[in-house]
C-alpha cells in the first residue's frame, strides 16, 4: 500500500460503516435495530423491574388473574373448560364480590357438551326419540354462561385476522381522537374478525380484539389499545376494560398531529386518557409495559375459588382476568401467560407506570451516532486507532450511563446499544483498514473438503486437527437428504439446451448448500438432483435435529427466492423457465462417522440407516405435498421448536420396519394456533381410523379434513386411494398399520 492509497484506506471502509449503520439502524432492515432494543430494553426491566403494588388504593380495583394451575386443571378437566364451569365460577366470583371478569381466550363455538349439539349427533329414527326428549328437556351450558355473565361486568373477546372468520363482532362501544388529523393509519389494520357465539357477545358489558403485539423476535412488549378491522377502529381487549371502568361509551386517544419527531412524521396516536391520566403510546397506539414480574399476591386458583378457599378481600372489588392455560407469551421477563400480560397492562394504567419512548428517540439515536461518528473516523485518520478505540470506549460508556439514567429515573427509553455497537464496527473498520496489508498476506488453512464443511468447524479443525476423528466414532446423527423432484422430466424438457440445465441445477443447488452451511450442516455427497447433508458429526451439536429442520425450513425461503427470479427468464428457445420443486426428507438415528485421507484429499462421511431413510423419504415426500418430510426420531428431538403433522406410516427403512413420517408446518406459533390443532385432532382420528380398519369414519374425517386451511390434497389423495385397496384386499387382523403393498 502505498503512502498515497493510506489516508484513503482509512476513510472509506470507516465512512461505508457509518452510512450503513445509519440506514440499517433508520430503516430497520430485518428487524435489527428491534431486536437491538429489545436486548437493551428487556435487560433494564430484569435488573430493575417495576415494583408491584395493589392497585385498590389508588385506582379503586385490584387487578386478579384466575390461574387455571395444575390444581384447577385436575378439578376441572383439560383446557377448554366447558361452558357450565366458566358459569359456575362466575357465579363464585360475584358472590366474592369481583367488579369484573375477563374472558382472555375466544368464546366463538357453543360448548360442545351442549344438549343442541348432542341432539344432531343422534341417528336419525325411533330409537332414538327417548335420548332425544332427554336432551331437548337438559339446560344448555351456554344459556348457563349467558346467566352469569349477567350478573356481573365482563369482557369477553374477537380475534382480527383469522381466515376462517365466523362473523364480525357486533362492538360496544367506537374508537375516536381528539385532533385535527386522523391517527389511525399507523394502527395495525385486519379485513376479517371472528367474533364471540352471539349469545354471549351479546351479554358481555364490553368485547375487545385479543390480538397482541410482538416485535420482531417474538417478545411482547407492548400491550394494543387500538386495532383496525378494515377502516374501522376497534378497541382491543385492555381497552375494553379501561372503558368499562369509566363508565364511557367511547375509548378517546389523542392524535399527535403528524409533529411528533424531530423533523414531524406522518399522523399516528399519541396517547389516551385513563383514569386521569395522560398515558403516551407509541403511534400504533400501543403502551410500553413496564413489566412487574411474576406475583403470587396477583394470582387466584380457580380450584381454590372453588372450594371457597380464597378470602373475600383478595377479591372484593377486583378486576379478574382468565386466560387459556398453557399458552406462554414471551416478555421482558421471561414467558407469561395472558392473564398475567393482561394485568400488567391494567396495572400500568391504573397506576400510571408505563415505559416511555419519545416519537424523536431515533432521531436522536440517529444523530447521536452521526455526530459521534464522524469524530471517530476523524480520529482514526489522524490520530491512529489508539486514539480512535479510546474515544469510542469513553462514548459508548457515556451513552449506556446516559440510557440507564433516564430508565432508572424517568422511565424513558434511549438505545444505546445499536449505536454503540455502530461506534464500536466504525472503530473496528478503521483499525482493519490499518491491517489490510499484514492479513492479505496471513496463510489460511485449506482443507480438502472445505467446501463441505461450514466456515467456523473448518476454523476449529485448523486449530486443533485432532478433533476430525477420521479412525470413526459411533454418533447419532440427524441426515438431511434434499432433491429435485421430477427431476427426470425437468432434463428432458432441457435436451436442446443443456447448458441453460447445467446453469439453473447449480444456481438452484449451490444456495441450498449455503443455507445447510450456514446452519452447521456438513455436506456429504451431491447426486444427479440434489444433495445430502449430516448434523452431529464431525464436531458435538447438541441440536442436531433442530439445526436441520431450521435449514430445511429456510431451504424452502430460499427456494421460493430462487423461483421468483428463475421464473422470470426464458430459455434459448424462448420458454420460460418453469418453478423448481424440492423435497427434503430428514432422519435421525445412530451411524458411524469417519473417513480417511489419500492422494492428498480427506474424504469425511456418515454411514448408517439414517442417510437411507432420509434419502427414501425425500423419495416419498412428493406424494406427500409438503416439501420437508421427516422421520419419528427426528420429529421427537425437534418438536419444541417446530409444529410437525403426522401424514403416514410406512416401511421406508433399511430394514423395512414401519416408520411414521410427519410433515414440517412451521414454528411453535403456529402450533399454538387453533387451525393447526384442529388440524393435527383430524390426523389423529384419520390414523387411528386407519389403524383399525375404519375405512368409512376414515374417509369420513379425510373429506372434513380437506375443508380446513393448510389441509393437503394430494396427501389425502394417497390415503383415499389406500383406503379403496384394502378394501377391496383387507390387510387381515394382525396388520401393524404400516402400507407395505401400495409403496412397494
Amino acid at each position: 500500500m502505498s503512502l498515497r492509497e493510506r489516508p484513503i484506506a482509512v476513510w472509506a471502509l470507516p465512512v461505508l460503516m457509518l452510512v450503513a449503520s445509519l440506514l440499517l439502524l433508520g430503516s430497520d432492515a430485518a428487524h435489527v435495530a428491534t431486536r437491538l432494543r429489545g436486548i437493551l430494553f428487556d435487560a433494564y426491566q430484569q435488573a430493575q423491574p417495576r415494583p408491584y403494588q395493589d392497585t385498590l388504593p389508588r385506582a379503586g380495583f385490584s387487578v386478579r388473574v384466575l390461574d387455571a394451575d395444575a390444581p384447577s386443571l385436575a378439578r376441572f378437566g383439560a383446557w377448554p373448560w366447558p361452558h357450565a364451569t366458566l358459569a359456575r365460577l362466575s357465579d363464585e366470583m360475584k358472590a366474592k364480590g369481583v367488579a369484573m371478569v375477563v374472558f382472555a381466550f375466544p368464546l366463538d363455538a357453543p360448548d360442545p357438551l351442549s344438549p343442541t349439539r348432542l341432539l344432531g349427533q343422534l341417528p336419525p329414527g325411533p330409537t332414538s326419540d327417548a335420548a332425544r326428549q332427554i336432551l331437548s328437556t337438559m339446560p344448555s351450558p351456554d344459556d348457563a354462561l349467558v346467566t352469569a355473565m349477567s350478573k356481573l361486568a365482563t369482557v369477553s373477546g374477537f380475534v382480527l385476522g383469522e381466515v376462517n372468520a365466523a362473523r364480525a363482532p357486533d362492538l360496544k362501544a367506537s374508537v375516536t381522537f381528539v385532533g385535527t388529523r386522523d391517527p389511525f393509519g399507523r394502527v395495525p389494520r385486519f379485513t376479517t374478525a371472528s367474533g364471540a357465539v352471539p349469545a354471549i357477545e351479546h351479554t358481555s358489558a364490553g368485547i375487545g380484539a385479543l390480538n397482541l403485539l410482538f416485535d420482531a423476535d417474538g417478545t411482547l412488549r407492548r400491550m394494543p389499545y387500538v386495532f383496525r378491522l378494515n377502516a374501522t377502529p376497534v378497541p382491543s381487549l385492555a381497552a375494553e376494560m379501561l372503558r368499562l371502568i369509566a363508565h364511557t361509551r367511547r375509548f378517546v386517544v389523542r392524535s399527535n398531529e403528524g409533529e411528533s419527531g424531530l423533523v414531524g412524521s406522518k399522523p399516528g396516536i399519541a396517547s389516551f386518557e385513563a383514569l386521569n391520566l395522560d398515558l403516551p403510546t407509541a403511534a400504533d397506539g400501543s403502551l410500553w409495559l413496564a413489566f412487574s414480574g411474576k406475583q403470587a399476591a396477583r394470582n387466584i386458583s380457580a380450584a381454590a375459588l372453588d372450594e371457597d378457599k380464597v378470602a373475600d378481600a383478595r377479591l372484593a372489588n377486583a378486576v379478574v382476568i382468565l386466560g387459556p392455560p398453557g399458552q406462554t407469551i414471551a416478555t421482558p421477563d421471561g414467558p407469561r401467560s395472558v392473564g398475567d400480560v393482561y394485568a400488567e397492562a391494567l396495572e400500568n394504567t391504573f397506576i400510571g407506570t408505563p415505559l416511555r419512548r419519545p416519537a424523536s428517540a431515533i432521531e436522536a439515536e440517529l444523530l447521536c451516532l452521526a455526530i459521534f461518528g464522524l469524530a471517530c473516523i476523524i480520529l482514526l485518520a489522524r490520530f491512529g486507532v489508539l486514539w480512535a478505540s479510546l474515544f469510542s470506549l469513553i462514548s459508548i460508556a457515556g451513552a449506556a450511563a446516559v440510557s440507564w439514567r433516564l430508565y432508572a429515573a424517568d422511565r424513558v427509553l434511549f438505545d444505546a446499544l445499536g449505536p454503540g455497537l455502530a461506534l464500536a464496527l466504525i472503530c473496528s473498520a478503521g483499525a482493519l483498514a490499518r491491517g489490510l496489508a499484514v492479513s492479505s498476506a496471513r496463510a489460511r488453512v485449506r482443507m480438502a473438503f472445505a467446501e463441505s464443511l461450514p466456515a467456523p468447524v473448518i476454523e476449529l479443525i485448523a486449530r486443533k486437527p485432532a478433533l476430525l476423528a477420521l479412525d470413526g466414532v459411533q454418533r447419532t446423527v440427524t441426515y438431511l437428504s434434499c432433491g429435485v423432484r421430477g427431476f427426470g422430466h425437468l432434463a428432458d424438457t432441457f435436451k436442446d439446451d443443456p447448458t441453460a440445465f447445467t446453469r439453473l441445477m447449480q444456481r438452484v443447488l449451490v444456495p441450498l448448500m449455503d443455507v445447510v452451511l450456514a446452519r452447521g450442516g456438513t455436506i456429504d455427497r451431491l447426486k444427479v438432483d440434489g444433495f445430502s447433508a449430516f448434523w452431529n458429526a464431525p464436531l458435538d451439536d447438541a441440536e442436531h435435529a433442530i439445526h436441520a429442520c431450521e435449514a430445511a425450513n429456510a431451504m424452502m425461503e430460499a427456494i421460493a427466492k430462487i423461483n421468483d427470479v428463475i421464473t422470470l427468464e426464458r430459455r434459448n428457445d424462448g420458454v420460460a423457465f418453469a418453478p423448481v420443486e424440492i423435497g427434503v426428507g430428514v432422519s435421525t438415528s445412530q451411524a458411524i462417522a469417519g473417513g480417511f485421507s489419500a492422494h492428498g484429499r480427506t474424504a469425511y462421511s456418515v454411514t448408517g440407516d439414517c442417510a437411507v431413510v432420509a434419502s427414501r423419504i425425500q423419495e416419498l415426500s412428493a406424494q406427500y405435498g409438503p416439501a420437508v418430510i421427516v422421520g419419528e426420531d427426528t420429529r421427537k428431538a425437534a418438536q419444541r421448536g417446530f409444529a410437525f403433522l403426522e401424514v403416514d406410516y410406512i416401511a421406508a427403512g433399511a430394514h423395512e420396519e414401519p416408520l411414521k413420517l410427519y410433515a414440517m408446518l412451521g414454528s411453535p406459533v403456529m402450533r399454538a394456533s387453533p387451525k393447526f390443532r384442529a388440524l393435527l385432532s383430524f390426523h389423529d382420528h384419520i390414523f387411528q381410523s386407519l389403524r383399525t380398519q375404519q375405512w368409512t369414519k376414515a374417509r369420513e374425517l379425510i373429506e372434513q379434513c380437506r375443508k380446513l386451511s393448510g389441509a393437503s390434497q394430494k396427501l389425502y389423495d394417497l390415503h383415499l386411494a389406500r383406503i379403496a385397496y384394502f378394501e377391496e384386499n383387507p390387510p387381515g387382523a394382525e396388520w401393524d398399520g404400516a402400507f407395505r403393498p401400495i409403496l412397494k
